[in-house]
């Protein structure tokens, strides 16, 4: 069995404009397909976008009507083929504080709505698009979905309540949704991060140095992983027919001490 073709096929990657979704984009865009770059950051986004032959689309994605807006301009480009959710922000903050103060619940509650109930937002608009498409194959192959967790889903560390259970959520929602999604034959997997060299750590030589000191903790290679390396595995899950609801750790072998 081939593996997915998306020669003249349009695709979305959430958190486009940088990191991990950057490179996402960038190598959906190598294999023929339109990208829509849905992120906040419309400077970058643009710039990304006009760099792959793609589309930008301001996106807020706890906003469904964001959302269908990112999915109507990819249907322009193409059939929708793919969709890769990795917008996403972490707030770190202790359950309660050492004056033992209870975590803000809003500061808890935004950061579920952003990763987890972005995730799901966007990609159930997607996959309504892809469900609409002509099948690609006799297995009635439509498209495919990767949606980003972390290893902190599994190895949450002091102060990653809510990340880690925004991050755990998605994790969670991986089978059900490929069950609910295999009648139109849209698979969907979970990609779950390590320690990543994002724009989150900063420029610099301190930046550097501490980048370095994290590496160490890395089980090997001894260093943070890159958006390159992730987005081949993002590749793989969508292009791989075989490849369904599965939640994979691409992390050097790290797991995460308490702090």
């Amino acid at each position: 069995m081939p593996r997915m073709n998306l020669e003249g096929s349009s695709s979305i990657v959430t958190g486009g404009a940088s990191g991990i979704g950057e490179a996402c984009a960038r190598q959906l865009a190598a294999a023929g397909s339109r990208v829509v770059i849905a992120d906040l950051n419309e400077a970058r986004g643009k710039e990304i976008a006009r760099e792959i032959g793609g589309v930008f689309v301001k996106c807020d994605v706890t906003k469904t009507e964001d959302a269908d807006a990112a999915v109507a301009a990819a249907c322009e480009l193409g059939p929708l083929r793919a969709c890769v959710n990795s917008a996403g922000l972490g707030a770190p903050g202790r359950t309660i504080d050492r004056n033992n103060v209870p975590l803000d619940l809003d500061k808890f509650s935004f950061v579920i709505k952003v990763n987890l109930i972005g995730t799901f937002n966007v990609l159930s608009r997607a996959a309504a698009a892809m469900a609409q498409t002509d099948p690609l194959d006799a297995d009635g192959s439509r498209g495919a979905i990767v949606n980003m967790a972390s290893a902190a889903a599994f190895d949450g560390q002091i102060g990653q309540a809510s990340y880690s259970a925004s991050k755990g959520g998605v994790v969670g929602m991986t089978l059900p949704i490929a069950r609910d999604l295999s009648s139109v034959g849209v698979r969907l997997n979970t990609i779950a991060p390590g320690l990543i060299d994002t724009p989150i750590y900063g420029e610099g030589e301190h930046a550097e140095a501490f980048k370095a000191h994290l590496g160490q903790s890395v089980l090997f290679p001894k260093r943070l992983g890159n958006g390159e390396e992730l987005a081949f595995m993002v590749m793989e899950c969508i292009t791989n027919t075989y490849m369904n609801a599965e939640v994979i750790r691409v992390d050097g072998g790290i797991r995460m001490p308490p702090k």
